[in-house]
């Protein structure tokens, strides 16, 4: 080994004191680290203490100015004047002035400014904390107001009141600094404080440079490790190597001979320090030896030996003058130098099959690997026949060997006299398919042109293949696991040799990595045709009709596997619909079992008609239980199926009467917003974290929808792929939306995937288009009732009158028994203000509001109850009724065909039911 040399001048000297491998720049790099670390920790504590300094001397300045102004003569009667502003501005900027501060602001009780170093903001509000001066004490703040002329920065102001003769806040003086001219105190100081610092750090660096300076003089530039590692890994290297090595002095001395040197030369045990002449070597190799010429590979019988002899001289290289010989034995090389070479090819192709074969999942395309990785390197045709239930994904029988379909083909399929690609074959028992098939072991047909056996299976195509020059075959079963999963047949035609026995074992090899490869594809396409078959199950095959919008989705798995992601649209009470859309992070049956549930609670929970906080709230408590279950439970040994955390989701719903839509999102990307006029925005939904963390509140968004308009909903892996950013996939999402402006959301559908599908998708990818529709005033109509009985009558006429108009008569009668039902409770046992509201859409809707948030509930009442019929009335007339809370109160809807024919063809009379309580004996 060399030691490195120490060459002059300064650059040299640093880079070596800063070369981390040597001890000496161990030792400069730690004390430079420790002496940086002490000066800048005190730095930093001048910095912060003087940072401190400034701050207070500021407050105390706005503190002083402040009072002084308040406590001045004349401060009170200039309140009370009749123009303050006029008064007090001239004595304000002239005590701001004397005081050195930046504003001295007047104001009024109410915090409106009569004074201000810009005449612009007098009359404004005052920016700021006023209450506790209004209680009698000083407040002292950093705060934010209008720009003055000393900056636009933040300042540090006190607020003290300016009290009467009696005591009375009668108003309240600002004063104070901004930021910079705060932090201008800090500067003065600051060149101090970094001088001091960087004379000490120069200082101290110089000392310890000159420490670690004579440190690598002395160690040469080696490290600690390193050193001792040299002469260990010289005795190890030296003894351990497969070839001998003599070094010589002058004169032909040996210095030093390693374990193999002695044992390919027959050398005694005292060889060091001992002539070459004087070992017993024969004259020729003694001489050369010693002659201490260059000698390159040459070789030379020693006793029963032929042995490679390399001389190099170790002078040019800073040793003492001499030689270095390595020896290395020859004999067997020749006589294996053949088997070597091809046991070396297959070795080669046994790798390189390891590299290309299996490189996809896909069963078909992992079987042409293996035909085309041995062509022609080990056959000259190859072809792959597999069982059709592997090609499916299923789990092979014997049953059907019999039969197998022909999958891959090396070569020209159109000149080749063989089976077709996709052609079913059926072996015959003497085929060396079927022979191989039975006994599970590669079958060599060494001579086609004498075997019998495999013409059996067509004769007519037999001939053919001898006459296109096929004349020897091997046959291997594929099958991994204990399962047969097809056969690999290896042809030779022309001119190459014919296998022999020896091909076999390495045939077995290659065709059962193989087989591996091909078993994984099978069994992933197992499992991801039960994962998409799920999925799709769990999906909503068709989305439900309603007329609050118009909607077109897309949903496109990710090659490598189905994932989590899912959508939903539900139509709720009132001409308003929810749309979902929510991702489980991983893939395969886990994620997508994960989403079912998810999607069932969503469901669930809009039900009850919860707002998009209150819902994403008790998904996130379900996810966290979710969490807790299977991370508690016994027996999970796949990790893929503990826990779920990463679920995220977005939920908006939007009222086609108002045009309003609220949405709330947990962790999930933000949705895009369409208008008519083509352009395209991204509303900025609150964030909130991923489902299942738990503790995290979620805040809403409400966003106004132009009639036209078309809001996009999109999972994650629509706009970030593995090879693209984020932000890259949001800008083409734009492009392709402002592109697609005034077309149908099919339409807009479309052209998202087209401009943002990448070419292999990583991740599951779930669009959702819909475009606003406003249901017409006409069709609505509402009215305010008083907290009185006699006000019922007066609004079921108006309703009966507007359902005339509608053309509704047929339901008028159930329909005002309805709403005098519901009124009457509302004045009964709501509060005030009592609301009225029917909506024409592909039902009637009932809406009546009132401020309680006390919920009805439907009972049967007793023969002696003198009420508590009016709900089961309003169950029976209507189709569907529920109760909606708002934050003032709560709605009671019910929802009614427009025709009486689509009532009775579900039922029974109402009437008749509820007539029938009466006669009921039980009750």
């Amino acid at each position: 080994m060399r030691h490195p040399r120490t060459t002059a001048g300064s650059g040299s000297g640093l880079r070596s004191l800063l070369n981390l491998r040597s001890a000496a720049g161990q030792v400069f790099v730690l004390q430079v680290v420790i002496v940086v670390l002490l000066v800048a920790a005190a730095v930093t504590a001048l910095v912060l203490q003087a940072e401190r300094d400034s701050t207070r001397e500021a407050r105390q300045r706005s503190v002083t100015a402040a009072e002084a102004f308040a406590n001045a003569p004349g401060t009170v009667q200039a309140l009370h004047s009749r123009d303050p502003t006029a008064a007090l501005q001239p004595r304000a900027e002239a005590a701001r002035k004397r005081a050195g501060v930046d504003f001295v602001v007047v104001m009024n009780r109410d915090g409106i400014r009569y004074t201000h170093p810009d005449p612009k903001q007098i009359g404004k509000k005052f920016v700021g904390t006023i209450k506790p001066s209004l209680e009698g004490r000083t407040t002292i703040e950093r705060a934010g107001g209008p720009p003055v002329p000393a900056g636009k920065e933040a300042a540090v102001q006190a607020v003290v009141p300016v009290t009467d003769a009696h005591g009375s806040v009668v108003g309240l003086v600002s004063a104070g600094l901004v930021v910079q001219n705060v932090t201008g105190l800090l500067e003065q100081q600051l060149p101090i404080i970094f001088g001091t610092g960087a004379a000490a750090l120069a200082l101290s660096t110089t000392g310890t440079a000159l420490v670690s300076r004579r440190l690598r003089r002395q160690t040469h530039g080696l490290g600690p490790a390193e050193m001792t590692r040299m002469y260990e890994h010289h005795d190890a290297v030296l003894h351990a190597v497969r070839e001998g090595v003599l070094i010589t002095g002058g004169g032909g001395r040996v210095l030093l001979a390693n374990d193999e040197a002695r044992r390919l030369l027959d050398l005694p045990t005292d060889t060091e320090r001992r002539r070459v002449g004087e070992l017993g070597m024969e004259a020729g190799m003694a001489e050369l030896l010693a002659s201490g010429e260059a000698v390159t590979d040459s070789v030379h019988l020693a006793g029963d030996r032929l042995l490679a002899v390399n001389i190099r001289s170790t002078a040019p290289y800073g040793g003492q003058a001499g030689s270095v010989v390595t020896l290395r034995d020859t004999t067997e090389l020749a006589a294996v130098s053949g088997r070597a070479e091809v046991a070396r090819e297959r070795l080669k192709l046994l790798y390189d099959a390891g590299v290309r074969i299996g490189t996809t999942l896909d069963v078909v395309r992992t079987a042409q690997e293996l035909a085309e990785v041995a062509v022609p390197r080990f056959a000259d045709i190859a072809v792959v026949d597999l069982l059709d239930a592997v090609v499916r994904g299923q789990e092979p029988a014997r049953e059907t060997w019999g039969q197998m379909r022909r999958t891959a083909i090396s070569g020209d399929q159109e000149t080749l006299p063989l089976y077709r690609l996709g052609e079913t074959i059926t072996f015959v028992p003497t085929s060396p398919p079927m022979r191989a098939l039975e006994h599970g072991r590669a079958v060599l047909e060494r001579d086609l042109r004498q075997a019998t056996g495999w013409r059996e299976q067509d004769p007519d195509r037999a001939r053919r293949m001898l006459e296109y020059g096929l004349h020897s075959l091997v046959t291997v079963p594929l099958q991994a696991r204990g399962v047969v999963l097809g056969m690999v047949n290896f042809w030779r035609a022309g001119d190459s040799p014919a296998f022999e026995e020896e091909d076999l074992s390495f045939a077995e090899e290659l065709a059962a990595r193989a087989a591996v490869a091909i078993d994984n594809a099978r069994r992933f396409t197992r499992e991801h045709t039960m994962a998409v078959t799920l999925q799709r199950s769990l999906l909503p095959r068709a989305l439900p009709e309603q007329d609050a919008l118009e909607v077109a989705w897309r949903y496109l798995p990710a090659e490598a596997g189905v994932g989590g992601d899912w959508f939903d649209v539900i139509p709720l009470p009132g001409a308003r619909v929810a749309l979902v859309v929510g991702d489980v992070v991983g893939h395969g049956l886990h994620a997508a079992a994960t989403m079912g549930r998810l999607r069932t609670a969503v469901h669930n929970f809009s039900a009850l008609d919860l707002p998009p906080d209150e819902l994403l709230g008790h998904l996130d408590e379900l996810v966290s239980r979710i969490d807790s279950e299977e991370s508690t439970a016994e027996g999970l040994e796949d990790r893929e199926s503990v826990g779920v955390t990463g679920a995220t989701c977005l939920y908006a719903i939007y009222d086609s009467v108002t045009g309003l839509c609220t949405m709330a999102r947990a962790g999930h990307p933000g949705p895009a917003v369409a208008c008519p006029d083509g352009t395209v925005t991204y509303p900025d939904v609150p964030a909130s974290p991923p489902l299942g963390l738990g503790g995290h509140p979620f805040e809403t968004l409400e966003l106004r929808l132009p009639e036209g308009s078309q809001l996009v909903l999109f999972t994650d892996g629509l706009v970030e792929d593995r090879d693209q950013d984020i932000d890259i996939g949001l800008d083409v999402l734009q492009a392709a939306l402002e592109g697609a402006a005034g077309r149908t959301p099919e339409e807009t559908c479309q052209a998202v995937i087209d401009a943002t599908l990448p070419a292999h998708p990583s991740d599951d990818i779930a669009l959702l288009v819909f475009r606003a529709r406003l249901l017409a005033p006409s069709k609505v109509a509402d009215w305010e009732v008083p907290s009185d009985p006699a006000g019922v009558a007066p609004v079921r006429a108006e309703c009966g009158a507007r359902l005339r108009d509608w053309g509704l008569e047929e339901i008028g009668f159930a329909t005002e028994l309805i709403l005098s039902e519901l009124i009457t409770n509302a004045i009964r046992y709501g509060a005030p203000p009592i609301k009225v509201r029917l909506l024409h859409d592909r039902s009637l809707i009932c809406e009546v509001s009132d401020g309680s948030s006390t919920s009805p509930h439907l009972r049967r009442a007793a023969t002696t109850d003198e009420g508590g019929r009016g709900l089961f009335l309003v169950a029976h007339f209507a189709r569907r009724w529920g109760t909606r809370y708002t934050p003032g109160g709560k709605v009671i809807w019910t929802e009614q065909p427009l025709h009486d024919g689509e009532a009775a063809a579900t039922g029974g009379t109402p009437t008749d039911v509820l007539l029938d309580q009466f006669d009921d004996p039980t009750l």
